[in-house]
């Protein structure tokens, strides 16, 4: 049946695409940018779907109050202050692996705020597709720094199967607390590098996100290289 849904950060990479999934999926969409944020705040809703929080980590490094203020405040004055009969957070692996960054903590800290009957938290490792801008794939392609060793491993995974899982999840009210989505196994990033045949520029910490628990039918990290391949 179909659903009357707020997908608040539609502008956004994820938000964007989900929007236009769960359009064509024939719900009832109000695609939520700070354009028209207070007018879709005066609205009732089955579902508010927040895509809206950063995604910039060395961003949160360096504006720590803002990214507060993004990720948390942001978190809380929707889960209080918009009316829905459920809500969905879409968050990071970042909140359980990387709480010793500013960016994970704060990821963290607004999964708090999650923690009641109606709703539903889904971290994503980094999420790759068309009208992708930054992040560690863009930068390898760039030639820019990429400020992570190259034995990091993250689980890459399609935004378009990040959206459709969120979409098949929007009316199963048995699905609750944190789930996380996205590729049953991890791709290096010095692997990624040499498929691409740049000569990356790796400095820092090793960083490991994985998916705690994948479905079977989860992606494979290592369909990013297609992806790849049209930017290199």
């Amino acid at each position: 049946m179909p659903s009357r849904v707020a997908v608040v950060g539609a502008s956004g990479f994820f938000g964007r695409v989900l929007a236009d999934v769960l359009v064509a999926k024939e719900h009832d969409v109000t695609a939520v940018t700070r354009d028209n944020f207070e007018a879709a705040r005066a609205g009732r809703y089955d579902v508010v779907v927040n895509a809206a929080m950063p995604s910039r980590r060395f961003w949160a490094k360096q504006h720590p109050d803002l990214d507060f203020i993004e990720t948390v405040q942001k978190t809380s004055d929707l889960l209080n202050g918009w009316r829905f009969d459920r809500f969905i957070q879409i968050s990071s692996v970042s909140a359980r692996c990387e709480r010793h960054t500013v960016y994970g903590r704060h990821k963290a800290a607004a999964e708090v705020l999650c923690e009641r009957p109606d709703c539903l938290v889904v971290r994503f490792s980094n999420l790759y597709g068309r009208g992708l801008t930054k992040g560690a794939i863009i930068d390898i392609s760039k030639g820019s720094p990429v400020y992570v060793s190259g034995e990091s491993r993250y689980a890459f995974t399609d935004v378009h199967f990040a959206a459709g899982w969120v979409s098949g999840a929007m009316g199963r009210y048995d699905v609750s607390g944190v789930i996380e989505v996205g590729a049953k196994n991890t791709l290096a990033l010095k692997d990624l590098a040499a498929h691409m045949k740049k000569d990356a520029q790796f400095s820092g910490p090793v960083e490991v996100q994985e998916i705690l628990n994948p479905d079977r039918e989860f992606p494979d990290a290592r369909e990013v290289l297609r992806f790849a391949s049209t930017l290199s």
